[in-house]
């Protein structure tokens, strides 16, 4: 059931108690245009926007709450939201096995860590191309969003995956929307305008892109004195995006960098960048490096339901392929 669904028809921002018109218009410009956003969003954050105190604000999120279905529910009710969810091929049949068998799921966090040319960033692009086409053909008729922290989209490389693909890539071109971050502030704040943009553009966003997520946070946030701060600044904006990959429909998929780990001394001594606040944050986690020639070796590390396991994929001059 999605979230529309659940919604009373009838129920308007400005029916809740302790709304006004005022107080509507001011949080319809912010972002919170129905009942979900304003049921899911944290009280401090909701009554800094809407400038009321945090009695006031909870008063008004549960009475958003008491209109939307968001209590306990039952394993069958919950497998019929998991039937919402939906699936973009990565271009490769033996990844999208990995990944259950269909590909990046909408509603998750898909997080991808390597080292520099395991393949992150081409199979971030490949994703902003699939998205668009037919669900038939493991695509979901949709538009891709590229939050680019390191100044890595390149318009050519998308020209040529849509050409092998058929595909006419002026209009992938115009489907992609991409907007270029320069601080954590800048990028957290990309992430809080989404709701605002799909509701001017009136554009289906089927992926949310982080190219790379970690970079600003590594730059900005340097040495041990400042590690609390990062993490908290670093959770907010993880689970800020998974509101919006719910809310959406949406697959949110994240590039990250590794770190270093001189402590080990036997197997690979690299890591995802983030730690555990972002390992605990991602649904699906997965671990490239690069072989021989153009094949990358993707493994999976982490899943609430699928086992760990590899596969050999290839990055091609026509995209992801197996």
């Amino acid at each position: 059931m999605s979230d529309k669904e659940n919604e009373s028809p009838e129920i308007a921002i400005e029916d809740l108690p302790g709304v006004g018109p005022k107080t509507a218009e001011k949080l319809k410009e912010s972002g919170f245009k129905d009942l979900m956003a304003i049921a899911t969003a944290p009280v401090k954050e909701f009554a800094e926007i809407a400038e009321i105190g945090d009695a006031t604000a909870i008063k008004i999120i549960n009475a958003a709450r008491d209109h939307l279905k968001m209590s306990f529910s039952t394993g069958l009710e919950v497998m019929e939201k998991f039937k919402s969810m939906q699936y973009i091929t990565t271009g490769s049949k033996e990844l999208d096995n990995l990944l259950g068998g269909k590909g990046v799921e909408t509603q998750s966090l898909t997080e991808v860590f390597g080292k520099f040319g395991s393949g992150k960033s081409q199979l971030a692009f490949q994703l902003a191309v699939n998205a668009q086409l037919p669900i038939k053909d493991g695509g979901l008729n949709g538009h891709a969003l590229i939050i680019d922290t390191e100044n890595t989209f390149r318009p050519k490389r998308i020209i040529e995956l849509a050409e092998a693909r058929g595909l006419d890539a002026q209009k992938v071109l115009s489907k992609i929307h991409v907007a270029r971050a320069f601080s954590t502030d800048h990028q957290t704040l990309l992430t809080e305008k989404i709701p605002e943009f799909i509701e001017e553009k009136k554009v289906p966003i089927k992926v949310i892109i982080v190219d790379s997520l970690m970079s600003l946070f590594r730059s900005e946030f340097i040495g041990r004195g400042t590690l609390a701060d990062r993490q908290q600044k670093l959770n907010k904006h993880l689970h800020m995006l998974q509101r919006m990959a719910d809310r959406f429909n949406a697959a949110v998929f994240l590039t990250n960098q590794v770190i270093s780990r001189p402590d080990v001394f036997f197997g690979d001594p690299t890591a995802a960048a983030g730690g555990n606040v972002l390992a605990h944050a991602s649904t699906y986690r997965v671990y490239l490096r690069k072989s021989r020639g153009d094949k990358r070796i993707a493994r999976l590390i982490d899943s609430p339901c699928l086992p760990d396991g590899e596969c050999i994929f290839r990055v091609t001059g026509n995209g992801v392929e197996d």
